[in-house]
């Protein structure tokens, strides 16, 4: 095992550097793209924190989900946020798997550049409508009686601009319809039914969406409006998304295998060397997001 190990370590780390030269070509073609969505994902946060300032606790609302649904209760609210965590690391390394595996469908900075647009304009529908109508909040932390369900005035704006990082994203109020939750794990759902390629991954992706969002309810961090106005915004708004932006190109035409470690460095690499010498020919027009 050492003896293969060793034989096959410098492999892998040519393929890595070779992939690594191509994701930084696309990502100088793209950084625009991808520097707007890591802002809007600030900007969004920073939208969040801002409507809990006008969050005023109440009597929650009646709902059918809350009815049905047994509450699992502080000590089990836990769950959906393990499931959450479960499910965005997993998807996080499925777009770095071009730099491992010689199977392989995307380039990782693209798809990256089609999830924030996915993702921003979701979450720019999602500040419409939490500060359209405040809701009071259902979670434990934003019921009447929680030290935490409002928040005094601000005393400077860096208070505001730093968004009371953790605490202020853990212990939000305020921003109810839609889920946000719901937006990355439809968002990571969606675009691995298109772009993955193990069909039983995708089915099981979608049961989890769906054990997500139950779990988010009996936890009563949501009401179930917030939940079902998800499911259907999401979708549409990845559908609308695809069909004015060009399809991503497919990696995966002309690989047969799937395998973790190259058999030739000459062979296998080779097909990165080609991609990389378009790049720099500056024959990837078509490669956009």
């Amino acid at each position: 095992m050492p003896v293969i190990f060793a034989r096959e370590a410098p492999k892998l780390w040519r393929k890595v550097c070779a992939e690594t030269s191509t994701e930084i070509s696309l990502l100088a073609r793209n950084w625009k793209y991808f520097l707007a969505g890591l802002v809007f994902q600030y900007l969004h946060g920073l939208a969040a924190h801002g409507v809990h300032y006008l969050h005023r606790p109440g009597p929650m609302l009646q709902d059918a989900g809350f009815f049905f649904l047994p509450e699992l209760g502080q000590d089990r609210s836990y769950l959906s946020e393990t499931l959450f965590s479960v499910i965005f690391f997993s998807f996080v390394l499925w777009t770095f798997h071009p730099f491992v595996f010689q199977y392989k469908k995307i380039y990782t900075v693209l798809i990256w550049c089609r999830v924030f647009a996915y993702l921003g304009v979701s979450q720019m529908l999602r500040i419409i409508t939490f500060y359209s109508t405040l809701l009071p909040g259902p979670n434990y932390h934003c019921r009447e009686g929680s030290k935490l369900a409002r928040l005094p005035p601000p005393e400077s704006a860096l208070e505001v601009l730093l968004i009371n990082f953790p605490r202020g994203v853990m212990y939000g109020c305020g921003d109810l319809i839609f889920s946000s939750h719901m937006i990355f794990t439809l968002v990571f759902v969606r675009t691995y039914q298109k772009y993955g390629t193990k069909r039983c991954i995708k089915q099981i992706a979608w049961l989890v969406a769906v054990i997500q969002s139950l779990l988010i309810v009996a936890s009563r961090k949501h009401y179930t409006v917030d939940i079902v106005v998800a499911w259907y915004t999401v979708n549409l708004v990845v559908f609308f998304i695809d069909q004015k932006l060009p399809d991503l190109p497919d990696r995966s035409l002309g690989s047969t295998s799937q395998q973790l470690l190259p058999i030739s460095s000459r062979d296998k690499d080779s097909k990165n060397r080609e991609e990389l010498d378009k790049f720099r020919n500056g024959n990837s027009a078509n490669i956009t997001t």
